[in-house]
């Protein structure tokens, strides 16, 4: 691989890691040529992805952390700087949805989501930044998503803690890209997940939704990976603050 994207001899700590997104984010930056920390919320819960990049020829271990859980998330990342050194790449990736009509939507939905998509990507970057500005330097990678641009229906907090991920992405990078740290954000478009298999299976919206993309598909998770690897590598040390859309032209219709 071209140096200027090579990542060996890096650290790459993810959230979400088990499945959808995150999985394919890991197995990219592993492919890279880094050393992948697989996080998921359930202990075990990235075994096939670590399985995937071995098959690769990568390497990969596992933790576990429960994102609403600070002092879960401050062990997980004790556990990975104790194991593996000082962490060059954090893709802030791990989250939670919960769909109810706003006139309804119950307070302690709103705090989990909050609390996991938003409070543990502040949280963890907040950790991470430390041990990076001690090395020299790093990447933190947040995933935003189309709602960090519109309202969204019947997801309220999950529109708010994707706009909260859009501001905290410029927040850091203009107090931390003095320390050499890269804080940038991918906003991926309508990718086939299980956070949007709903949409998937509606027709009506189903149908809308790819009636606007001009590439006129659905994106995949593998759609994302060379945006990741070029955030995480030294071709990107010049980008400060900005969120990337991956989203085969939704933005633009």
């Amino acid at each position: 691989m071209n140096s200027l994207f090579s990542l060996e001899g890096k650290v790459a700590l993810i959230t979400g890691a088990s499945r959808g997104i995150g999985q394919k984010l890991a197995a990219a930056i592993a492919d890279a040529g880094a050393f992948v920390i697989c996080c998921s919320s359930t202990k075990g819960g990235t075994a096939q992805t670590i399985e995937m990049i071995a098959k690769e020829g990568g390497k990969a271990v596992g933790l576990s952390s429960d994102l609403s859980n600070r002092e879960e998330v401050e062990e997980m990342y004790k556990t990975a700087v104790a194991n593996h050194g000082g962490i060059d790449i954090l893709i802030n990736n791990g989250g939670t949805i919960a769909r109810h009509p706003a006139i309804e939507y119950p307070l302690d939905a709103w705090d989990r989501v909050l609390e996991v998509n938003l409070t543990s990507a502040f949280f963890l970057s907040q950790l991470v930044a430390k041990s990076m500005m001690a090395k020299g330097g790093g990447k933190i990678i947040n995933i935003a998503s189309m709602l960090s641009y519109s309202g969204g229906i019947t997801v309220p907090a999950y529109t708010a803690s994707k706009h909260g991920i859009a501001g905290i992405t410029k927040a850091l990078a203009n107090e931390w890209a003095q320390y050499n740290i890269q804080v940038n954000a991918i906003a991926p478009g309508y990718i086939r997940t299980d956070n949007t298999q709903k949409l998937q299976d509606d027709p009506v919206r189903n149908k809308a939704i790819i009636d606007r993309i001009p590439a006129g598909r659905w994106g995949e998770a593998e759609d994302l990976a060379g945006t990741a690897i070029f955030l995480a590598s030294r071709a990107s040390d010049y980008l400060n603050g900005t969120l990337i859309t991956v989203d085969g032209g939704w933005m633009a219709r």
